[in-house]
């Protein structure tokens, strides 16, 4: 009875063990099938993306052209090296060192860099992030043929930016130039639902780079590669391809451009090598700048700015030591477009303005002032700079002599009948009005980024700029001291806000603190020109797709009509007719023809406290506006004016002091040049027009 007993048991243990065993097969052929045929395709799915690299295929970005096509800024294609950082985790440690180490002799980046690159990519995980820009083609090749030395490293050829230089132009404070996207940048280009960047965008960072962005980026594609353990690719499916960006046509004249670089070049290089009689030293000249505009339309023909910089220097990444430099006073501080963001004393220059102010509010066209040696104010005499004494003489005289005895009489008399009240900030100033009226003191809203102002060093800035520094100067009173920094102190401590005597006619003759960019007292003479327009210069003329379809436009913006009477406008600009024929201009301006091309003008020599002069000429004619300036370089004819005569020759086509036949072209008439035409691929096609500015196409 025990021994069945027990048999049964035995019997009912096998039972339940081949139940069990039978369950757990039956569970593990459920689960298989689950996973095999209810969910096998999604965990393929699955198993393939992590076989296959998500490359972003960046745009090439747009060109920018001028007037007639001709390419500033085109692009080439470079060798990119990226890191998949997937692959990369897959490795050993020791692994993923030897790797960086290998990759870093390659491709001439440090680990550290290389480290700090992958560390703060802030794209998809699935991107190759890029480690080395415009690497040589030796290198690229190697890397790609040994997948196995450089596991998850990636060279691809991707477009970045080339410079052609029609005519040798540099143009670099106009063009810009372009860096990385930074992380805040494409976070919020994320969040605003932005596809036109990504973590690997390169933006625009100044110039006409920055300011045309968005038509210029395209939109990036992207492509999936499938690949092997090894990285080595095993094919590739374009999942949407990249559009380029736009091309951006100018109203620069790559022509004129070239001339007007190299005579500022020139002029800055001579005033050098001249003596400076008052400083017993040879001039600094230290900087300078140059702008063309049509005068009807405030187009920008020409714009440059010494110093100046490569914009290719950007191209690939730019080093400390050259970003040192770009920001280097010794060096002149190069990244500063003197053009548009210098601010200097305009001197003589500012005379014309000053005139049709004061034949507006109580001088006549026959007013006759005593143009002394000097004049003086308080217990200091105000002295010419150009000019000695002529007597008495009339405004149109002491702009063409660039007498400042003259304009020292007309400030002085406005500030002792309206504003002899030092501390009255709303007194009334007739100069000071019709200053502001010229646009100067404010931005003139050219088609480029971080634009300075200029200042008008009238009460209120004299007021609000005491309120800002008298607790500095009061301190540095309390310190006593005799020297000069100390007796500056005292006197700004206690009357640092009057508004007085010498203000005013230092102001009359562009002195003293008031200071304007070269592109506003461009603009301001074009509305002398034109008959008192003010435009927003503009650089951008049009926006055209890759297919040769016209975008966008860009007309001229008229922003302002100055409140002038047309007999003050049209007795200054009689007046400066004179300059170049008997004036301060008339001795580099000998044979030119004159008679053809009525140009008008005004030199200027502004002196700056610690300083040697600035050298200014401000010219125009009915269609253009050249204006000149070199900062610690001299008289204004001295210096500038041989330069500014060859510009007028390169816009007229002028030889030999004659005008050659076809080759002036006239704003508002016979345009320059129209848009480009584009054929079906987005390439150029010349121009039909056989004449142009300053040349026909053969000369061009």
């Amino acid at each position: 009875m025990s021994t069945l007993s027990t048999s049964r048991t035995s019997r009912l243990r096998l039972i339940v063990i081949q139940a069990l065993i039978l369950a757990l097969f039956g569970t593990l052929a459920a689960r298989l099938y689950y996973l095999q045929v209810v969910h096998g395709p999604g965990y393929s799915a699955k198993a393939a993306s992590q076989s296959v690299r998500h490359v972003v295929d960046q745009p090439a970005r747009g060109l920018i052209v001028d007037d007639l096509g001709r390419p500033l800024v085109t692009n080439r294609l470079a060798w990119v090296v990226s890191i998949d950082k997937n692959s990369l985790g897959e490795l050993s440690e020791a692994d993923q060192a030897e790797l960086l180490e290998r990759v870093s002799g390659a491709v001439g980046v440090d680990v550290a860099t290389i480290q700090q690159e992958l560390t703060e990519w802030n794209g998809s995980r699935y991107e190759p992030v890029p480690i080395a820009t415009d690497v040589e083609e030796k290198v690229a090749l190697t890397i790609l043929e040994q997948p196995e030395d450089y596991p998850g490293v990636v060279a691809l050829q991707q477009s970045v930016r080339a410079y052609p230089q029609p005519f040798g132009v540099n143009l670099a404070h106009v063009l810009g130039y372009l860096s990385p996207i930074t992380e805040d940048e494409y976070d919020q280009a994320q969040d605003d639902g932005d596809t036109t960047v990504n973590a690997a965008s390169a933006v625009g960072r100044a110039g006409l780079e920055r300011q045309y962005d968005q038509w210029l980026r395209g939109v990036p594609g992207r492509t999936s590669v499938a690949v092997d353990s090894l990285g080595r690719p095993l094919g590739e499916t374009p999942d949407a391809p990249a559009q380029p960006g736009d091309t951006l046509v100018t109203s620069i004249d790559a022509k004129v451009q070239g001339v007007v670089e190299q005579e500022l070049h020139d002029a800055i290089t001579t005033a050098r090598r001249t003596f400076d009689p008052v400083t017993r030293k040879n001039y600094a000249a230290d900087s300078g700048a140059v702008v063309v505009l049509e005068a009807k339309t405030g187009r920008v023909v020409a714009m440059a700015s010494q110093p100046t910089y490569d914009p290719a220097v950007w191209v690939g990444g730019i080093t400390e030591k050259q970003l040192d430099r770009l920001y280097s006073a010794k060096a002149g501080t190069p990244l500063l477009g003197r053009a548009t963001q210098g601010q200097f004393a305009p001197g003589s220059t500012w005379k014309p303005f000053m005139t049709a102010g004061a034949l507006d509010h109580g001088y006549a066209t026959d007013t006759r002032l005593h143009c002394s040696s000097a004049f003086r104010v308080g217990n200091r005499d105000f002295h010419n700079y150009e000019s000695a004494a002529y007597g008495m003489i009339t405004f149109a005289q002491a702009l063409q002599v660039s007498c400042n005895t003259f304009f020292y009489r007309v400030g002085h008399g406005y500030w002792a009948r309206y504003g002899s009240d030092v501390a009255d900030v709303d007194a009334k100033d007739p100069l000071v009005t019709t200053a502001k009226r010229f646009g100067f003191g404010q931005q003139t809203g050219v088609d480029l980024p971080e634009e300075a102002a200029g200042r008008i060093a009238d009460r209120k800035w004299k007021r609000a700029y005491y309120d800002a520094q008298k607790d500095y100067y009061c301190g540095l009173a309390k310190e006593g001291g005799s020297d000069f920094l100390h007796r500056f102190a005292r006197e700004f401590c206690i009357e640092g806000f009057a508004y007085r005597a010498g203000d005013a006619v230092n102001f009359a003759i562009g002195q003293g603190d008031t200071t304007v960019t070269p592109l506003q007292l461009a603009r301001a003479y074009a509305a002398l020109s034109n008959g008192g327009t003010l435009f927003a210069p503009t650089i951008g003329k049009a926006v055209v797709a890759a297919d040769g379809t016209v975008l966008r436009e860009i007309a001229p913006r008229p922003v302002a009509k100055v409140k002038a009477s047309k007999r003050a406008l049209r007795y200054v600009d009689e007046a400066l007719l004179g300059t170049p024929r008997t004036g301060t201009l008339a001795w580099k301006f000998t044979d030119f023809p004159l008679e053809e091309v009525e140009i008008r003008g005004k030199t200027g020599s502004a002196e700056v406290q610690g300083k040697q002069s600035t050298s200014w000429v401000a010219s125009y004619d009915e269609n253009y506006v050249v204006v000149m300036m070199v900062s610690q370089g001299g008289t204004g004819s001295g210096t500038s004016g041989d330069a500014v005569r060859h510009v007028w020759e390169a816009l007229y086509g002028v030889e030999d002091g004659d005008v050659r036949p076809g080759k002036a072209a006239i704003p508002g008439t016979t345009p320059p040049a129209g848009l480009p035409t584009f054929a079906q691929d987005g390439s150029i096609l010349p121009p039909r027009s056989s004449a142009g500015r300053g040349g026909t196409e053969e000369d061009r």
